[in-house]
């Protein structure tokens, strides 16, 4: 099996390091991940200046881009060949309910996903790194488990797993989640910088809105491990025929 390894976190962060580790004897692993910490860049692409492919000590490959520049540059002239399957991840930190639409880990597996291959976004609950290996050891379990339904006459799929920061023999069973909801996130942050103008930084991410069970939210905070298929279609299948008469009506009006 051939896999392509990213992350949002940049080529040097641990999370990327130990799930490289716990791949590397299950298969080929190929890493092509950001130059610098991507956080929140979801699916964008550098459109407008140049992207450079650099080889670091460790073997790996960095660009200075996105995640899912990543990707798409390895997918379609970099590698020189189809993976079998897009890894992202470890993640410092959660990506659940909300977080997924921002997510640059999601972002660059959703990049595989896009042009036809299966792939797997994996994030921590906590941020810090702790029990890094045991979050590894668990992907390298989940990829074992799922590569045989990563054929190329089967087609794609997305799946989004948070692992939470607990020794491997603590993890409890995988369970397939629906996304949760957070609030709205936390109010913008102002400082002066050294010349008397104002500078603005996001907030933090609210919390969660609905953590019922059944969400991602629930099953980590019991100990759970939780895995979310997700899809790119945006459209409102249950609202269409309201939009339909909506423009009708706005049709007969003029």
């Amino acid at each position: 099996m051939k896999i392509l390894l990213s992350n949002d976190d940049g080529y040097q962060a641990p999370g990327l390091q130990a799930l490289y580790e716990a791949l590397k004897t299950e298969a080929d692993v190929e890493v092509v991940a950001p130059e610098h910490n991507n956080s929140a860049k979801s699916n964008a692409l550098t459109l407008h200046s140049p992207l450079y492919v650099h080889d670091a000590h460790n073997g790996f490959r960095y660009v200075n881009g996105t995640p899912a520049d990543c990707v798409h540059v390895a997918l379609t002239g970099l590698l020189g060949y189809r993976p079998d399957l897009v890894v992202s991840g470890i993640n410092n930190g959660a990506n659940m309910g909300d977080d997924t639409i921002y997510s640059g880990t999601v972002g660059a597996a959703m990049e595989g996903y896009l042009f036809g291959v299966p792939a797997i976004a994996f994030s921590q609950v906590e941020r810090g790194w702790s029990e890094i290996a045991s979050a590894a050891r668990k992907a390298a379990d989940i990829v074992r488990r799922f590569a045989q339904q990563a054929s190329a006459d089967a087609p794609p799929w997305l799946l989004n797993v948070n692992i939470p920061n607990r020794p491997y023999d603590a993890l409890l069973p995988v369970k397939v989640c629906r996304l949760g909801r957070r609030h709205a996130a936390e109010r913008v942050i102002t400082q002066a910088n050294p010349h008397g103008d104002t500078m603005y930084w996001i907030g933090g991410a609210g919390p969660a809105k609905d953590g019922a069970e059944g969400t991602d939210f629930h099953a980590t905070a019991q100990g759970h491990v939780s895995l979310t298929p997700l899809k790119v279609d945006l459209t409102d299948h249950d609202n269409l025929r309201y939009w339909a008469q909506a423009a009708a009506r706005l049709q007969d009006a003029r």
